[in-house]
């Protein structure tokens, strides 16, 4: 049975941090509702790509769990999020749907992991990256903890990096801050950046999913030191 586990010393978050997780308590009773058919697409297109490779699997900002019963049997599932809201909702979920391949749920900060490198094969981060206050190191922190030759899968909201719609979403950023979005921060340019200075990732895929063709899936694979030598 998956336990929920309150980090014994885990720094106090920052304001911004704490932003955030208001936030997602304020989400936990009715996240399923509201974003669970809009975003079902891409997170289902994620769960196959996840499934295919197999192994052990870290989600980042599991929440209430949702897509927890997507992922294949013989995967071995471990959750974190930065909620105890939401991580209470995915505790009843895989209680109720006795999903033993999950091995634990915790309450953990993104950008802080508490596992040792190179402990998974697919590192899952849905609509994760554009809600942490310093996403190159919530990035960073997800190519750690994974293992040669695995992959780190993201869904994600890619913004515009000019015209109408980077105007639009600049605008709309004060008053999606609160609920824990942000709009404009998150042109494919920045991704490229931190692609760039990433050691030992390369782009295996990008391709967009619904809603509107503003969301992308993107597979990065981290390079198999062993099988390249």
């Amino acid at each position: 049975m998956a336990d929920i586990i309150k980090l014994d010393g885990t720094r106090p978050l920052d304001f911004d941090r704490e932003t955030v997780e208001q936030a997602y308590d304020r989400w936990a009773p009715v996240y399923d509702l509201v974003f669970g058919g809009v975003f079902s697409k891409g997170r289902k297109a994620a769960i196959q790509a996840t499934n295919k490779i197999g192994g052990r699997v870290l989600e980042v900002g599991v929440g209430t769990g949702i897509s927890l019963p997507l992922y294949a049997p013989h995967l071995r599932i471990f959750g974190t999020d930065i909620s105890e809201a939401m991580l209470q909702k995915a505790k009843k979920r895989v209680d109720e749907l006795r999903l033993k391949n999950v091995e634990g749920l915790a309450v953990m900060d993104a950008e802080n992991l508490e596992f040792p490198d190179d402990s998974f094969d697919v590192v899952m981060a849905q609509y994760v990256v554009t809600a942490v206050p310093n996403p190159e190191k919530a990035l960073d922190e997800f190519a750690r903890v994974l293992r040669p030759g695995g992959e780190l899968i993201i869904l994600t909201r890619v913004s515009a990096d000019a015209g109408m719609r980077r105007f639009i979403e600049q605008r709309l950023q004060p008053v999606v801050r609160p609920l824990g979005f942000r709009t404009a921060e998150f042109a494919w340019s920045r991704y490229a950046q931190w692609l760039a200075g990433a050691r030992g990732m390369e782009l295996a895929e990008r391709r967009l999913v619904p809603p509107l063709g503003h969301f992308s899936l993107v597979r990065f694979r981290k390079a198999d030191v062993a099988a390249a030598a």
